[in-house]
């Protein structure tokens, strides 16, 4: 064969869809293939070729925009544009544009049907678009075998076994506690008429009645928990895991489509279907009495993230998890920092921030955290907060969470201020956006309050969303600044990679893969003053008000999970080796498949860059 063929043919068969067609197949198809070339700015496709063929980009780049003019997509190497091969083609309401010299490949729409026809994975490719691709791939990447049996598949009406057992506040303690006895159950619900009033757990008999030395004859409204979190028949069980061990309970209500009581799922029916353990964990760090204990807790929680991926968790799933671990670890620090030091002198909030405030954490990621105290704060309470802070840094340090290098921590005085300080912080870096400003407004927009009893963080978070959302050259800075973390996509379509060093021949998947999207969620929340620091709830949050489109939304979304999953798959396999995780992917560890989804995701992530860009007119701010 001629050898530019061969060449031709080789990349064909490196680019999806043409790696699945069988090698004899391949073979013929370069012959049937016609080599144009299109200057910058020309038509494209032209309306009077023939036959109608599709392009296949071989170099150069083409923008699609809407009849608005925005940039909706871009073409570069090894992509398509069937525009002239669709039944369709009528309903296209976008343009295309080569915007740089471009040569394609041209095969006729009538050889393309044919193969379509003949090769089933083949033809697949055309009828999804890179979103239903991503989607379909984030798919096939959580489910778990055997099919239906594990917490990201289930929902909680499947665990459901049995009728709640009920009574009403009026029971006495002791009538609920032999009711228990007799149904041998931990938990009995407690309702007036058809409303739940709340619910009673050996816990609370042990705790509120026996160790406070109750009478037994007491109601047991005297006990009960009134203020429920409670799961809808559809939620997956991993959620309802989630809900478990963040709030630190091991019992939720459960209601049906008409918001009626339909039963109660405890952690034991999670376990039956998997072994996850956090919930457990959490309970453990709860009663932990040293930091000692929570140090021996912390070491289970990258084997808890080994757990939850094999599992088929999602990043958000694995987020979550580690997150709600970290906060209780971070509490209990708190808690027995007060028990040595005693009780504050002033109120005050600890914040976290990073990936621990979004609930997006893999196991012992660096620790930010910051302290918001009230305004009733004296120069003599210094001392009290500097050795608090000094002893939950120290903690979350010897439990994994290493010091922040960049020092933004509680135990920094800059970092550990009052009320009017912060929000005199947050004044400074809306109306002066200075590079060293943008990069605190990435950590400290991301803001959560972990303890905070006076609420004093949603006073500080309310002002300062309004003065972002109304300061169009801060947004416009901010959106200048999300856009230097681009996707590894090189002119020819290809991953870069890094080249030399301890980490060659890979790429950083959450500096260049997620932390582009994290940071466009960003820019949409504040333009809009969403409170959500969570990146999927924040592009939902955004969706919803109309700052992103839904369809923007929901591929953003799974380009997210998607590239997080894949890290955190790549972060197991380091663990389960015994080595320590990282986020130095090599393309080697993924199958051509998933290159192909990745190259789609990072494209897809690029285009929303260069949106948002020409939308705040970023190049001013650059």
């Amino acid at each position: 064969m001629d050898i530019e063929l061969i060449e031709i043919q080789e990349f064909l068969a490196s680019h999806p869809p043409f790696d699945q067609l069988p090698e004899e197949t391949l073979a013929r198809l370069p012959k049937r293939l016609s080599i144009r070339y299109f200057r910058r700015g020309s038509d494209f496709p032209p309306d009077d070729e023939t036959p109608a063929c599709l392009y296949i980009l071989r170099k150069g780049a083409i923008e699609l925009r809407d009849p608005q003019g925005e940039l909706i997509g871009k073409l570069a190497e090894g992509d398509l544009c069937d525009i002239h091969c669709r039944a369709n083609r009528d309903e296209i309401d976008y343009r295309a544009s080569p915007v740089e010299d471009t040569l394609v490949y041209a095969l006729p729409c009538d050889e393309l049907t044919q193969l379509r026809r003949e090769h089933t994975a083949f033809a697949e490719h055309f009828e999804q678009s890179i979103s239903n691709r991503l989607r379909k791939a984030l798919d096939v990447m959580i489910e778990t075998p055997p099919a239906g049996t594990g917490l990201m598949t289930v929902k909680v009406r499947d665990m459901i076994n049995r009728a709640p057992i009920t009574t009403h506040p009026d029971t006495s303690i002791r009538e609920a506690a032999t009711i228990m006895s007799e149904h041998h159950v931990s938990s009995l619900l407690v309702m007036e008429g058809e409303r739940l009033a709340g619910m009673i757990t050996d816990r609370d008999l042990r705790n509120r009645c026996v160790a406070a030395g109750l009478p037994t004859d007491r109601p047991v409204r005297d006990i009960m928990t009134s203020e429920l979190t409670s799961v809808d028949m559809e939620t997956l069980g991993f959620q309802a895991l989630i809900t478990m061990t963040r709030l630190n309970v091991h019992h939720l209500p459960v209601l049906d489509d008409d918001k009626q009581v339909a039963g109660l799922l405890s952690s034991t029916d999670l376990t039956r279907f998997q072994s996850a353990n956090s919930v457990y964990l959490v309970g453990d760090i709860h009663r932990a009495d040293s930091v000692e204990t929570l140090v021996q807790i912390s070491s289970k929680v990258p084997e808890l993230q080994v757990h939850l991926v094999t599992a088929g968790a999602t990043s958000n799933h694995v987020g979550q998890a580690v997150s709600a671990i970290t906060d209780a670890i971070t509490l209990r620090l708190i808690e027995l920092a007060e028990a040595d030091l005693g009780a504050p002198p002033v109120p005050y909030a600890w914040l976290v921030g990073g990936s621990q405030a979004r609930r997006e954490q893999s196991s012992h990621s660096d620790q930010d955290n910051a302290l918001l105290l009230s305004d009733l704060a004296k120069p003599e309470h210094e001392p009290y907060f500097a050795a608090l802070a000094k002893f939950v840094n120290d903690g979350l340090n010897a439990c994994g969470f290493i010091y922040c290098p960049g020092d933004v921590m509680a135990s920094n005085p800059k970092w550990r201020q009052p009320l009017h300080i912060w929000n005199k912080y947050f004044v400074n870096w809306i109306l002066k956006p200075e590079p060293m400003a943008l990069m605190l407004s990435s950590v400290f927009f991301d803001l959560r309050p972990v303890r905070d009893p006076e609420h004093l963080f949603g006073e500080l978070q309310e002002r300062v969303l309004q003065r972002s959302r109304t300061n169009r050259i801060f947004i416009a800075y901010m959106a200048a600044n999300a856009l230097k973390n681009r996707p590894p996509l090189g002119f020819f379509r290809n991953i870069v990679l890094i080249h030399g060093g301890d980490h060659d021949h890979t790429f950083d998947i959450k500096h260049r893969g997620t932390v582009p999207i994290i940071d466009l969620a960003r820019v949409y929340s504040l333009s809009a003053g969403l409170s959500e620091t969570n990146t999927i709830e924040r592009l939902q949050a955004a969706a919803e008000c109309g700052a992103l489109s839904k369809d923007g939304a929901a591929n953003l979304i799974d380009a997210f999970e998607f590239i997080g999953t894949l890290r955190m798959r790549h972060q197991a396999r380091q663990l389960r080796q015994g080595g320590k995780a990282n986020n130095f992917l090599a393309p080697d560890e993924l199958s051509p498949l998933e290159r192909g989804h990745l190259k789609d995701a990072f494209l897809y992530i690029n285009t929303m860059q260069e949106s948002l860009g020409q939308r705040h007119q970023t190049g001013r701010f650059a």
